[in-house]
């Protein structure tokens, strides 16, 4: 019998990273392009087709490929679009399933953003096996989530529910945050966020530091972690700080889906208990009583070089399955009841 696989492609800003896995969460191969080299997108398809095709001949998988996932910015679930991408050239609306469901032959291609497609990576090879309950919140440079419930994603009404890293901490003199708006969690919590509370930080204060030796606008949370474990308490402080308002916000997050764990993935969890601490210690301060001791913070188990395509991958069986379900018999008239 032939081994099936599906692939997992992830679409970036820079890079377009795909790989055929198993159905044990194995990735094969993997391969990349990148992203705009082609600024006609049926172009990017050709391109992606072909460094697809090699990788598939290289590892005797042509013809195996059962379904494919594809993670990408702004993309919905329900339309198989792209909507308004932020760092991408090829328009407001982009079909992004069908033209590459066509280019592979009628394969069947599900789409959905990046931080849900780690949800579902999470939930089928990750720290998230056997739960229903979870909550996904990836830390880069933005602040992304995928929220799962009794099992399933949810998506809202129009595709695009889950943005708690949108959600606003600050109301009044809030940061603003890449999206246009002020004081959300993104502006705070990721990446770029703390290098921001640095910066911040030293304009205020006038202790020593490790940082003052940086320049200022060069500053990354990588500096930041560097400084903390030498014990710098200014940059302490700051993932102290991070940490706080990150635990305030899942409080909240638990509150409206009460999840058996928050999954943090990506960069600024390398910093370890320098972060989780006093995000603990912040969740169990903030929460309603009745939620108190039974919500877990833990770190993802997929490993960073391979979590994008394992995500996605996990959305390619999502649409192998799918495709596979008998079509939905045609709806009859109701039949008229004469009045009485």
């Amino acid at each position: 019998m032939t081994k099936p696989y599906v692939l997992g492609i992830d679409i970036g800003g820079t890079n377009t990273v795909f790989g055929i896995v198993d159905a044990r969460g194995q990735v094969v191969a993997s391969g990349s392009i990148k992203t705009l080299q082609h600024l006609d997108f049926d172009d990017y398809v050709k391109e992606l087709h072909s460094a697809v095709q090699r990788l598939l001949l290289a590892n005797d998988a042509e013809g195996k490929i059962q379904g494919i996932g594809i993670g990408a910015p702004n993309a919905n679930y329900y339309t198989g679009e792209i909507i308004n991408p932020p760092n991408l050239p090829w328009g407001d609306r982009i079909p992004i399933a069908e033209k590459v469901s066509k280019a592979f032959h009628g394969i069947p291609v599900a789409i959905t953003n990046d931080a849900n497609a780690a949800a579902l990576g999470e939930m089928t090879y990750g720290a998230a096996r056997g739960m229903k309950d979870f909550i996904m919140i990836t830390l880069g440079t933005g602040v992304g989530s995928g929220i799962v419930v009794n099992g399933q994603l949810v998506y809202g009404h129009d595709g695009f529910a889950g943005e708690l890293g949108h959600v606003v901490m600050k109301r009044n003199n809030g940061r603003v945050c890449g999206c246009g708006r002020t004081g959300c969690l993104e502006a705070y919590c990721s990446a770029t966020g703390v290098a921001r509370t640095a910066r911040e930080f030293l304009d205020a204060r006038s202790d020593s530091s490790l940082l003052r030796n940086l320049d200022p606008e060069d500053i990354t949370s990588k500096d930041v972690y560097e400084a903390a474990v030498q014990g710098d308490q200014l940059a302490l402080d700051i993932f102290k700080f991070t940490g706080e308002m990150m635990g305030e916000a899942f409080a909240d997050m638990v509150a409206f889906s009460s999840p058996q764990a928050i999954i943090l993935f990506g960069g600024l969890t390398k910093s370890g208990e320098l972060l989780l601490k006093p995000v603990r210690e912040s969740l169990e301060a903030h929460l309603f009583p009745i939620y108190r001791g039974k919500t877990k913070i833990i770190l993802s188990e997929l490993k960073e070089s391979d979590a994008a395509v394992l995500g996605a991958s996990a959305l390619g069986w999502e649409a192998k399955y799918r495709a596979e379900l008998p079509a939905p018999l045609p709806s009859q008239p109701a039949e008229e009841t004469p009045l009485q």
